[in-house]
């Protein structure tokens, strides 16, 4: 059914548990990382993955299943298409998200990019232009938050990011539960917008990395 934005809740990952190195990735439906050591892992954690697969790297993912010191998979994580996903070429870490920091108080939240990249192109003979698709670009979102939110643990999170530009994940969570995760760098921009009429406001970009991974729960 239909859904409106009422209930939901935003968490930005505010720090990282130390890089977890993984030798192999598979071409699966769901990409089954192998990992000598897999200490602090468990299902239902979320990880930011670093891959020489570069539609892989820096994706934000949640970990289905882990074997002990052997493997984990990557929930909805597709890299069957050996095109895209060449053999042996996708090894890389893993980062797990450790604390989540709530953004409260967030009056609105929007997004653009995400739309394709097109080459423009046209044959000597022909009258009419051709266009063809290469890649898309990046998808970026913006939150705008109430400027009062700046005594809260979550805008404190936001302005230490920004200092540090690290790279983080933003944890979106609807009221009936579905999740987006979407991997990216933040800028607090603390500028407080006045507007007669409405609240004063701040907005905090963040920059996509990769492409927002969504779970229906």
């Amino acid at each position: 059914m239909a859904q409106v934005p009422t209930g939901t809740t935003i968490f930005v990952a505010s720090v990282f548990a130390s890089a977890l190195s993984f030798s192999a990735a598979s071409n699966a439906t769901e990409c089954v990382l192998t990992m000598a050591s897999t200490t602090g892992l468990a299902n239902g954690d979320f990880v930011e993955v670093s891959s020489g697969w570069g539609r892989l790297n820096l994706r934000a993912a949640r970990i289905k299943s882990v074997v002990l010191n052997t493997s984990i998979t990557l929930e909805g994580i597709d890299t069957t298409s050996t095109n895209f996903f060449p053999p042996g070429s996708g090894v890389g870490t893993v980062r797990k998200v450790s604390t989540w920091q709530e953004i409260t108080l967030v009056t609105a939240v929007s997004s653009n990019g995400g739309d394709p990249i097109t080459v423009d192109y046209k044959y000597l003979a022909s009258d009419v232009r051709y266009k063809m698709n290469d890649g898309f670009n990046g998808t970026d979102y913006t939150l705008t938050l109430d400027a009062d939110a700046i005594s809260t643990a979550g805008y404190t999170a936001l302005k230490n990011l920004t200092d540090v530009q690290t790279n983080t994940i933003l944890r979106v969570v609807t009221r009936s539960g579905q999740i987006q995760l979407i991997p990216g760098t933040v800028a607090l921009n603390e500028s407080v917008q006045m507007n007669d009429g409405q609240i004063n406001t701040v907005t905090a970009a963040i920059t996509g990395n990769n492409r927002t991974t969504r779970y229906a729960s």
